[in-house]
């Protein structure tokens, strides 16, 4: 597959915007193809086998790439209602000598056992409320209905690392730890056995020196509280999980009853940086779910009438930093990179205008076509790269109304309006030719020698669809792309592996897992030249896999 170089052209129907009188409306897309399968059920492949390659994988590559993701959308004749219920289907692709095999486990959660005895979905998930056992009376199914909601661990976001340890997680307190070679379930952990919270990120961030911070809600009380979390970078012995963690400061939420959603935070050399946005969660629609018969998603709203605040936590000190730096309303679920320069925090992420696309993500959504198909993408709205600069000097003395940021070719703005509030707007990281491509999402970095510090390339995902349809490579200087498609397939998550020795940022391969909804079992593992956005080869998985979310690579050493 060519790369091509984009320049500035003229915008196509996907930046049309849709009369006042419908300003639900973001686009004005039609013709979107059916992408159902993507979510369709499949069995899980638990021994290793071979791929066909086509092209060539770099011999130097030498690892396990793992991906996780929901896979299973129906328990016995009953379906989950949301993309993000589905039983978690862990992936390797093991690549060794320009080989790969593949092989996929569901995870063995409580969620997964009990509903495949019980044949019906018996736990809740974020879209999907479980069906009473038919076993009870009409009795014990009414008090069944006062009871708390019980917390799933289906864990089907992502793969994590602790102390060097590999685990899955969701956003709830259950993380389970995983043999990275086996994908076996060894140990479920509880995050509140260690530390007073009410569930955790599926998105920590790991300094040089191997300490994990993370973020997780605490409802109590005292009120809803978000608290940001520390876990030291090694274990005293072989068992060892999450001891040692510790919270290292909460921040209480402005409104207790409906505290931000967040589903990941940024992290720079010295600050950890906390998006509190117009997201909100109505806690007594979460208490009361199981009574009303309403799911988790239910209780999220957006509420444009708040501003966005970003609060700045002292690693070392754990102190907040006394200044809110505000912005307008904003939607961001991943964040690109932050770091420090020349007495500035810049944080870099996808964010977009308005925070409704989490509820559109209903499985009902994804399996439509036709018109119905292209109202849901046109109501959506898209995600772009941007970049906000947060002045950290900022005193008694400093001025009002004036801009702070001095920083040469930036147009972000920051601007102080109160005694301990600055006002700041973003600078798109992206030309006009990235509006062909439906905007950005999944970002990722060279993560291991470029998180925290000054960068120059980003990738992800172009999103002319209701996933992604494109790979990007994003050049800061000068706000260039390049891009790697083909009509009809849908790459996930590009993740970066670095050439070994590499001296250049940008010198490595990147890694996508390519779904074929329109052919079976045709889904491939792609690999690119980082640095020219060129193909490099495919290995071909002779089973179907549906799209998922995030992954990582394990180097074997």
């Amino acid at each position: 597959m060519n790369t091509t170089q984009h320049q500035k052209k003229n915008k196509k129907a996907l930046q049309k915007h849709a009369s006042k009188k419908n300003i639900n409306h973001f686009t004005d897309v039609h013709g979107l193809p059916c992408i159902e399968k993507i979510v369709r059920t499949v069995v899980d492949t638990p021994f290793p086998i071979q791929t066909n390659i086509t092209g060539k994988f770099p011999e130097w590559i030498n690892g396990s790439f793992l991906r996780n993701g929901p896979g299973k959308f129906e328990i016995g004749n009953q379906k989950f209602n949301h993309w993000f219920d589905g039983m978690a289907l862990l992936h390797q692709f093991k690549i060794s000598k320009g080989q790969v095999t593949y092989k996929s486990r569901f995870l063995s959660s409580d969620s997964y056992q009990a509903n495949n005895e019980n044949n019906r979905i018996a736990v809740s998930e974020f879209g999907t409320v479980s069906v009473p056992d038919p076993c009870k009376n009409f009795f014990q199914r009414f008090l069944s209905k006062f009871e708390l909601p019980k917390g799933t661990d289906n864990a089907n976001v992502s793969f994590v690392t602790y102390k060097g340890d590999y685990y899955v997680s969701t956003e709830t307190n259950t993380m389970h730890k995983i043999d990275p070679e086996t994908l076996e379930t060894t140990k479920k952990v509880n995050w509140s056995n260690f530390i007073a919270v009410n569930g955790a990120t599926a998105h920590p961030h790991t300094d040089i020196d191997g300490t994990t911070y993370n973020m997780g809600n605490s409802y109590c009380s005292k009120g809803s509280h978000y608290n940001i979390i520390q876990v030291p970078p090694t274990k005293n012995n072989s068992q060892e999980t999450l001891e040692g963690a510790k919270v290292l400061c909460s921040i209480p939420s402005a409104k207790s009853g409906t505290p931000s959603y967040y589903h990941s935070f940024a992290m720079s050399e010295n600050y950890v940086v906390f998006i509190e946005q117009p997201i909100k969660m109505d806690l007594m629609k979460i208490v009361t779910g199981t009574l009303t018969g309403k799911s988790i998603s239910n209780s999220f709203f957006w509420d444009p009438k708040l501003k966005t605040i970003f609060h700045l936590v002292h690693k070392k000190t754990g102190k907040v930093n006394r200044m809110k730096y505000l912005a307008q309303p904003l939607a961001t679920f991943h964040q690109i990179n932050a770091f420090e320069e020349d007495g500035y925090l810049i944080i870099d992420m996808c964010a977009s205008d308005d925070g409704h696309a989490i509820t559109n993500y209903n499985i009902q959504n994804l399996r439509k076509s036709g018109e119905e198909l292209d109202e849901v993408y046109n109501t959506m709205c898209r995600v772009f790269p941007r970049r906000f600069v947060l002045p950290l000097n900022v005193d008694n003395t400093t001025p009002f109304k004036q801009n702070l940021n001095t920083l040469p070719n930036s147009s972000a703005t920051a601007l102080r309006i109160g005694k301990k509030k600055v006002f700041c707007t973003h600078e798109d990281l992206h030309g006009e030719d990235l509006h062909e491509y439906g905007g950005l999402e999944f970002p990722q970095i060279n993560y291991s020698k470029y998180n925290t510090r000054p960068y120059r390339y980003f990738y992800g995902c172009g999103f002319r669809h209701l996933v992604g349809d494109t790979l990007i490579k994003m050049d800061l200087q000068g706000k260039h792309m390049k891009v790697w498609e083909q009509p009809g397939l849908y790459p996930s998550e590009p993740v970066f592996i670095p050439t070994p020795d590499a001296t250049e940022e940008d010198d490595g391969v990147i890694l996508s897992v390519v779904i074929t909804p329109n052919k079976d079992k045709s889904t491939f593992l792609l690999a690119l030249d980082a640095k020219t956005f060129e193909e490099l080869g495919r290995a071909e998985v002779p089973v179907n896999i549906p799209y998922g979310f995030h992954g990582t690579f394990k180097a074997t050493a």
